[in-house]
């Protein structure tokens, strides 16, 4: 049994994943993220204001991190995704349902001493045969349940429609059934013994066979009749009610006592396993299989049941939300887009951009410090990721081709685990990027190459980004290298047809930064100054 979550016809998270995926979490701050979606959202009994955030769930943030940073590839993979995530958004239960009870069984699962019992299935064959009827059970209980709560809901995505029906053809009413009767007949071997419950009584093994005695009491020429187990009022050994018993049965003839005859107890016992795993075997294929039904369940309903709580942290701040549509490549369209990270760290909503770039490959960014150019380059990053997991963006709108070869080149601080200068990093790390561009390149430069001056990092940039333009690299990138801003807008000038955009961050009269990005030829200043007035401000006003 497959559940294909994921992807349409596979339970296997698909690699590669991206190429540096440590640089684009650290770049983009997404181990915020991945904190917040495995962090449920817990609201009051009118379902309208947060009661409080729950505790983080580690399986969740982990497997949040693993299926982010696999892109998919093509547009119906990622509606794919997006079908079974409105769908889940519609009915919350089901998802965590999924959740909880794909936990629950792995969790008695491993009590059953999984892993010891898989590597020791030879070693002790009567505890393998106990273990596997109590796995079974477990199953079978839960399959139950899973099928009940689909019935439930009403499903319009193919990948849970899918679901229900695979579900319902491999465990249908009647195999539920079947194995059902199968386990209470057997529940003397696993659940009998001397053991009371709460009506005094135990479970009792009714096996009617065909066979002969040889010699020595020896069973021969078996055939099984039937298999099922009753319940019995409990008498203590030794006590009157059980001689009584005992006498009753001496009296039946051509019968003898299993538990006193000490040649025919072990024949029995034997007779009994024999007889036990033969029944189980019927119904073993179960285990089969759902013998990794329950673990892909749980990796892929914990990513989903994150994208849940996601849309419910956008929800905390007032956030849009939409799911994004796949477009070309050359084009790059959205409104209203926010950085949603920035807005989980300082709990706040950002503001929002909007841009429709059309038959562009290239956008530099410039303008005003402090005017939220590297936060918009993130808003666009992110959103670009969550796209490709097949997440909503928190946006309005947004629309982008599929760049599974996404790279992050934002500058660094300088640390002590750096061997060379910074300049000699930010090559290194922009010669393994190159390397390894792949057909569908995307590239985010956040300041690359200011760590020199102005005039050597402008020529850099601009013979890097230029060799980069020409191979079919889409790049996006944020600048205060202005002779190099000026260079490419001087020749998007003389061009007719030049694929170049340029942006700059708002400022209005006053210094105000309104951290809007406009349409703006790129100036010779950075209004550093604006800072400095303020700063000086500040310590006149202390």
């Amino acid at each position: 049994m497959n559940s294909f979550l994921l992807y349409e016809q596979t339970d296997k998270l698909m690699d590669p994943q991206y190429f540096d995926a440590k640089s684009i979490i650290q770049d983009l701050n997404l181990r915020s993220m991945f904190l917040a979606a495995a962090k449920e959202v817990i609201y009051d009994e009118d379902q309208e204001h947060v009661k409080k955030i729950g505790k983080e769930d580690p399986y969740i943030q982990d497997c949040m991190r693993k299926v982010m940073m696999i892109p998919l590839r093509e547009e119906d993979q990622i509606l794919y995704r997006q079908e079974i995530l409105r769908d889940f958004l519609k009915n919350e239960d089901l998802i965590k349902a999924f959740y909880e009870i794909s936990s629950r069984v792995l969790a008695e699962w491993n009590k059953l001493g999984r892993s010891v019992m898989e590597k020791m299935s030879n070693a002790n064959p009567m505890m393998k045969l106990i273990t596997d009827v109590r796995v079974i059970t477990l199953m079978t209980e839960n399959l139950s349940e899973i099928r009940g709560r689909l019935k439930e809901c009403s499903l319009h995505s193919r990948g849970l429609r899918g679901f229900a029906e695979r579900l319902d053809a491999e465990f249908s009413e009647e195999r539920e059934a079947y194995v059902k009767k199968i386990l209470e007949d057997v529940s003397f071997y696993v659940d009998g013994g001397e053991t009371e419950d709460a009506d005094n009584k135990v479970i009792r093994p009714k096996i009617v066979v065909e066979c002969g005695l040889e010699d020595g009491l020896k069973f021969s020429s078996l055939k099984l009749q039937e298999v099922s187990s009753y319940r019995q009022k409990f008498y203590k050994p030794g006590s009157t009610m059980s001689k009584i018993k005992d006498f009753k049965h001496s009296r039946i003839p051509d019968s003898f006592s299993a538990t006193k005859e000490t040649a025919v107890k072990d024949q029995a016992a034997m007779l009994e396993l024999q007889v036990v795993s033969y029944v189980v075997g019927s119904m073993a294929s179960i285990l089969s299989d759902f013998g990794t039904f329950f673990d892909s369940l749980h990796l892929q309903s914990a990513f989903y049941l994150g994208a849940v709580n996601l849309r419910h942290q956008m929800g905390r701040f007032q956030l849009d939300y939409c799911f994004p549509t796949v477009c070309e490549k050359d084009k790059l369209s959205f409104k209203e887009l926010k950085e949603f990270v920035m807005c989980l760290e300082q709990r706040v909503s950002a503001v929002g951009n909007t841009c429709k770039m059309e038959h562009k490959m290239l956008l530099i960014v410039t303008g005003a410090n402090q005017g939220g150019k590297s936060t918009f380059l993130r808003s666009i990053g992110i959103a670009q990721v969550m796209m490709q997991a097949g997440l909503m963006v928190a946006a309005q709108k947004y629309e982008s081709a599929i760049f599974p070869d996404l790279f992050t080149h934002f500058t660094r601080r300088e640390d002590s685990e750096m061997n060379s200068g910074r300049l000699d990093e930010e090559l290194n790390r922009m010669d393994q990027i190159i390397k390894n561009l792949g057909e569908r390149p995307l590239l985010l430069l956040n300041e690359s190459f200011a760590t020199t001056t102005e005039k050597e990092g402008s020529v850099i940039a601009y013979d890097i980004i230029k060799a980069l333009g020409e191979a079919g690299v889409k790049i996006l990138t944020v600048t205060h290298l202005l002779s190099f801003a000026q260079r490419a807008y001087q020749e998007r000038s003389a061009s007719e047809n030049s694929r170049i955009e340029f942006l700059s961050a708002e400022r209005k009269p006053g210094g105000i930064r309104t951290f809007k990005m406009i349409q703006h030829a790129p100036e010779l200043t950075s209004f550093g100054l604006d800072l400095y007035e303020e700063i000086v401000e500040r310590k006149g006003e202390a």
